[in-house]
């Protein structure tokens, strides 16, 4: 794909969908919406993440009311096959576009997904939650289970309660 950077490169390039503990985390977007539509709305400047917040277990994870940037750790991921990110063209080929313009956003600059994929990443970024517990049958499809065992159905069709089992995490009571 053609590389949509600025002729200027970053130093490097950060990961829209990261964990708040990596190097240089910054929130760059609230998610809002539904659980089973959410929806991203971006900061107009990426803000350092407060301490406390590295905290929050309860009763929802940062990255489930946030979108976190941070740089990407390339060779350290799972998605990174060495001179690109799998899970964007995964995002790109297998979710439609959830908007024709490309919204504001604070750190495409530096975006390993814009810059790999352009205008495509950024028409789908907008539906993206890194922990998101109310998976839809869109994007279960384009998760790798080698990546994502948690996702992967058990072959329990039920637990104690009747709802639907996934592999790897524990029932949600929420």
């Amino acid at each position: 794909m053609t590389n949509h950077r600025k002729s200027r490169q970053p130093k490097f390039l950060l990961c829209p969908s990261a964990e708040p503990e990596m190097d240089g985390s910054v929130i760059f977007g609230i998610v809002v919406g539904t659980p089973e539509q959410p929806e991203l709305v971006h900061l107009p400047q990426a803000k350092e993440i407060p301490p406390e917040l590295l905290t929050l277990e309860s009763p929802v994870k940062p990255t489930e009311i946030f979108r976190i940037a941070a740089k990407c750790s390339e060779g350290n991921c799972a998605h990174f096959d060495g001179s690109k990110c799998r899970l964007v063209g995964r995002i790109v080929d297998g979710l439609p576009s959830v908007t024709e313009n490309l919204p504001p956003c604070p750190i495409r600059a530096n975006c390993r997904w814009w810059g790999q994929e352009g205008k495509a990443a950024c028409q789908r970024c907008l539906q993206i939650v890194r922990d998101n517990f109310n998976i839809s049958e869109e994007l279960f499809n384009v998760l790798d289970p080698s990546i994502y065992p948690e996702y992967v159905p058990s072959t329990e069709t039920s637990d104690q309660t009747g709802r639907s089992v996934i592999l790897g995490s524990e029932p949600d009571d929420r």
